[in-house]
């Protein structure tokens, strides 16, 4: 059993391996007709989950409020061929999972959803800051709410879950698990939405996403004096200011409180300093400095298509994913924090404090999902890496037996091992089942 006179055991989550595995439910897909790939299977299973085809529409630049998207054609259509080889894949696994079509969740873009829909999930996590924390004060002082409480847990985790073997399983758990959180404890009746960066990579500040109305994530931080940002550790590519780096003050994040952090601060503006401990009470505004000339370089469409076509392996995926900072190249995982900037979203630490963080985790999913389910058969399980923040120090290769623990983060599934959450569909036996379109 854990020890629980450990760190670990004080609701942050741990990692050892002596844990008892769980009882789960699990998922599993059937009553699925396969027809021939990949034409028939793409268009039965488009048609079966009640979806327009994603290829009809996929070249061209819809508005929203008069908002023109960039064009995603290149990712659409290896979406379109993942979901459908999974579809095959998942009739022909069929006896290891009850994820169905008939409760198989959707998750969606936020550009898609309904002002109602996308009103709903800000609601939901504005409820989860005014529930309050699970963790004992006197360990986590700074923690003060249920939303809080995510932030704390990746702050204890942080050198174990970037940079290493779990950084994909571990944030596909996080974010699965937040939007859990937002479903039992806030009456959220939706699933989580995704930032598709490639859509709005041009203009992020006047997207659906970030335009400060009541149906966006809220807007830009006031405008403040500051100098460029050193995103990277190796200091190249210093991000050129912003039109913000003060408060955000519009949509339904407006004049938030920020609890945790900063523990590594990149803002270079006046006022923000590191916090005084790693779990220590540092109420603030929450400030953001969108940036496009970051989403222009390291988000665009084109940008996840060569990561998804041209990186085949897991380990040179993942690692091209979250950026190759010798040579100032911040991939799309880096490129996605630093859109928004600011504080918490640039520290690597308490980032998760920063509301559009679990948006931009979500397609930090979907793009691990559509790498996977272009070959499900080798993908699925696929591990590379170490247990160590870019293997410093040295330690062993990760493993599917390696556990996931997010503390009192977690939802009902509790402790998982990695092979638990591979499979988005629940194939082998894992808890989850969702897709994305």
């Amino acid at each position: 059993m854990v020890n629980h006179g450990s760190w670990e055991s004080r609701g942050l989550g741990c990692r050892y391996k002596t844990f008892p595995r769980c009882q789960f439910f699990v998922c599993q897909l059937s009553h699925i007709t396969v027809l021939h790939w990949p034409a028939f299977t793409m268009h039965a299973t488009l048609k079966s989950f009640g979806l327009v085809s994603i290829l009809s529409v996929a070249g061209t630049s819809a508005a929203s409020g008069g908002y023109v998207v960039g064009p995603t054609l290149q990712t659409d259509i290896l979406a379109a061929a993942a979901l459908g080889k999974l579809t095959l894949h998942a009739a022909q696994n069929r006896d290891t999972t009850t994820c169905t079509l008939e409760n198989v969740a959707i998750r969606r873009e936020w550009g898609s959803l309904s002002a109602a829909n996308r009103q709903a999930y800000t609601n939901a996590v504005r409820c989860l800051m005014e529930h309050p924390s699970l963790l004992d004060p006197l360990e986590v002082p700074g923690a003060k709410t249920r939303f809080d409480d995510f932030v704390a847990v990746h702050i204890n985790q942080t050198f174990s879950i970037h940079g290493t073997a779990n950084f994909l399983s571990w944030h596909r758990y996080f974010t699965y698990a937040f939007e859990q959180a937002l479903r039992s404890e806030c009456n959220y009746n939706g699933y989580h939405p995704y930032w598709n960066w490639g859509k709005y990579a041009h203009n992020p500040l006047n997207s659906p996403v970030f335009d400060g109305s009541s149906t966006s994530m809220s807007g830009n931080g006031e405008y403040v004096p500051h100098n460029c940002t050193d995103g990277l550790p190796t200091g190249l590519n210093c991000i050129p200011p912003g039109s913000g780096g003060g408060c955000v003050t519009t949509g339904p994040f407006a004049n938030m409180s920020v609890n945790l952090g900063p523990i590594a601060p990149t803002l270079a503006a006046p006022g923000v300093v590191p916090a005084s401990s790693l779990f220590a009470y540092n109420p603030r505004c929450l400030r953001r400095d969108i940036s496009s000339w970051v989403s222009s370089n390291w988000t665009t469409d084109f940008e996840s298509y060569d990561l998804i076509s041209n990186y085949t392996d897991i380990l040179s995926f993942q690692n091209r994913m979250q950026g190759d900072f010798a040579t100032g190249f911040y991939g799309v995982h880096t490129g996605g924090h630093f859109t928004i900037g600011g504080d918490p979203g640039g520290d690597l630490f308490a980032s998760p404090g920063e509301p559009a963080f679990y948006l931009h985790h979500a397609q930090i999913d979907r793009v691990w999902w559509i790498w996977q389910n272009l070959h499900p058969e080798t993908r699925t399980n696929a591990i590379g890496g170490t247990i160590t923040l870019n293997n410093f120090p040295p330690s062993r290769n990760g493993t599917l037996d390696d556990l996931l623990d997010l503390g009192v983060a977690g939802p009902a599934a509790g402790v998982l091992e990695i092979r638990d959450v591979m499979s988005t569909i629940g194939i082998g036996g894992g808890p989850l089942c969702y897709i994305y379109v």
